[in-house]
C-alpha cells in the first residue's frame, strides 16, 4: 500500500489543497530539548539556525570550521535541508568563543552553553513547526480548524512519513527482498529499474546496472552515491553475484532497508485500524504517553477514560523476532499483514544483519498547541499551520489531513 493511498482519519472533511516549502523560510521547525544545559561540565552545547543545509552537512561544515572531527559534535535529532530549523549541537573541550564566533553561510549560532554530557541521538523531547502553506484559499481558515481540532482530540494516524521510504519511496522493497534472502531483486530495486523520478546521471547509471554494465554503472553514478558506487564494483569483481553486492552494502545500510521494511507493514497495519486508531479493545497491547511502556489491556471499563484522555494509545507492530503480537482481532490483523508478505516474526531472528527484535508503535500522535492563523508576506497570502509534535512523529502526517493531495502535489 503506497503512502498516497492510505486512508484519512478526517476523510468526511474535505481538504484544502495547497503547497508547502514553495520558499525555504515556509517551513521552520525548532526542537524542543529533553533537557537542558546545566551550565557546567566540559560539554559545550550550542543552538545553531540553519537554513538550506541537512543536519550532518552543517556537522561537517562546523566540524572543518573548527579543526574537529565530524564524530565528536553530538545531536539529538536530522533536520532537513528544505527549511529553517533550530537545533542544539555539542562538543566537547572547546572554548565558547570559538563556537560564537562561527561564520559559516546558512549557519548561525544563537547561544552557547555549558553541559556534563556529549548530546546524542534521541535527547529529544519533541519539535515546534511553523508552517506556511501557499496556493489555497485562505477563506477556508475554519475548515482547516476543523480538521486540526480532530487531530488533537482523536490523534493522527501515526505513519511513517514519506522521508522513511527514500527519494523513489522504495526503501520497503529493498528491505522485503533481504528479508527474503532474495539479493537479485534487492539490489534490481536499489540500483536498477528506472523511472521518472531518477535524475539524468542517476537513471543512466540504473539503465548501466540493469543491463550488467557494472564497472560503468559504477563510474556513473554521482559522487555523493558511494554506496551505490561500491556495490556497483562489488557486483563487477564478482560476476554479477547478488550475494557479494549485497555484502559490499555496510550492515547500518542494510539493516536500515529492513527498517523501512518494518515502517511498511506498520503503516498497513494502521490503514486497517484507521477508525478505531482512539479506541481499545480487549487483547490490544497499548503504549503509555509519553514514556512509552506498553500493556496489555484486560480492563475496557478502567482504560476507556484513560485512552480519551490521550494518556494512553492502541499499538500497532514493529515486526521482529521478539515482538509481542495482541489478542483477538488486532492480533487478527496483524498476523494477515505478515502473512501477505510471506513473513514469520523468525524472518527477524536469521541474519546478523537482519535481526530485529522489533517493538510498538502508538496508532495515533497528538499534536499539542495546534493552531492555524492567514497571514500575507512579499510572496502573497498564506495558511499559516502551527503545532508541537513528539519525537518521532511526522509533521507531514498533520499537512496530509489538512490538504489531501497526493504527495507530489502538495510539494509534501
Amino acid at each position: 500500500m503506497e503512502l498516497d493511498t492510505l486512508p484519512y482519519l478526517t476523510r468526511d472533511l474535505p481538504g484544502l489543497g495547497g503547497r508547502i516549502k514553495t520558499h525555504r523560510t515556509d517551513f521552520a521547525v525548532e526542537e524542543i530539548p529533553l533537557y537542558e544545559p546545566s551550565g557546567q561540565g566540559t560539554h559545550v552545547y550550542f543552538v545553531i539556525e540553519k537554513v538550506g543545509l541537512p543536519t550532518m552537512q552543517a556537522v561537517h561544515q562546523i566540524a572543518r570550521a573548527l579543526g574537529v572531527s565530524a564524530r565528536d559534535i553530538g545531536f539529538a535529532g536530522l533536520k532537513d535541508a528544505d527549511a529553517v530549523t533550530t537545533q542544539t549541537l555539542s562538543l566537547e573541550h572547546v572554548d565558547p568563543d570559538r563556537i560564537e564566533k562561527i561564520d559559516l553561510t546558512g549557519i548561525r549560532v544563537i547561544r552557547v552553553a555549558h553541559h556534563t554530557n556529549k548530546l546524542k541521538l534521541g535527547h529529544l523531547k519533541g519539535n515546534r513547526f511553523r508552517i506556511r502553506l501557499r496556493d489555497v484559499d485562505v477563506t477556508r481558515l475554519d475548515e482547516a480548524r476543523a480538521i486540526m481540532d480532530v487531530l488533537a482530540q482523536r490523534g493522527a494516524p501515526n505513519y511513517f512519513g514519506p522521508q522513511r521510504f527514500g527519494l523513489r519511496g522504495d526503501t520497503w522493497q529493498v528491505g522485503r527482498a533481504l528479508l527474503r534472502s532474495d539479493y537479485t531483486e534487492a539490489l534490481a530495486c536499489l540500483l536498477g529499474r528506472p523511472d521518472d523520478r531518477d535524475r539524468t546521471e542517476v537513471r543512466r547509471a540504473r539503465e548501466l546496472f540493469d543491463k550488467g554494465d557494472y564497472d560503468a554503472a559504477a563510474d556513473t553514478w554521482p559522487y555523493p552515491m558511494h554506496h551505490e558506487r561500491r556495490v556497483c564494483r562489488a557486483m563487477a569483481k564478482a560476476r554479477g553475484d547478488a550475494g557479494r553486492g549485497v555484502r559490499a552494502l555496510d550492515k547500518q545500510m542494510r539493516q536500515f532497508f529492513v527498517s523501512a521494511f518494518q515502517s511498511h507493514l506498520f503503516n498497513q497495519v494502521v490503514a486497517q485500524r484507521i477508525d478505531s486508531l482512539d479506541r481499545l479493545e480487549v487483547g490490544d497491547l497499548a503504549w503509555r504517553h509519553p514514556q512509552g511502556a506498553v500493556f496489555t489491556v484486560e480492563d475496557l471499563t478502567a482504560e476507556k477514560p484513560r485512552c480519551d484522555a490521550f494518556e494512553i494509545s492502541p499499538t500497532g507492530p514493529l515486526y521482529g523476532a521478539k515482538m509481542k503480537l495482541p489478542s483477538g482481532p488486532q492480533g487478527d490483523i496483524e498476523r494477515a499483514v505478515l502473512d501477505e508478505a510471506g513473513l514469520t516474526l523468525d524472518s527477524w531472528r536469521e541474519g546478523h544483519d537482519r535481526k530485529a527484535r522489533g517493538g510498538r508503535r502508538p496508532l495515533r500522535f497528538q499534536p499539542h498547541d495546534a493552531d492555524a492563523q492567514v497571514g500575507q508576506d512579499e510572496h502573497g497570502h498564506y495558511l499559516e499551520l502551527s503545532f508541537e509534535l513528539e519525537s518521532g512523529c511526522y509533521a507531514t502526517m498533520i499537512l496530509r489531513e489538512i490538504c489531501k493531495a497526493p504527495s507530489g502535489e502538495s510539494g509534501m
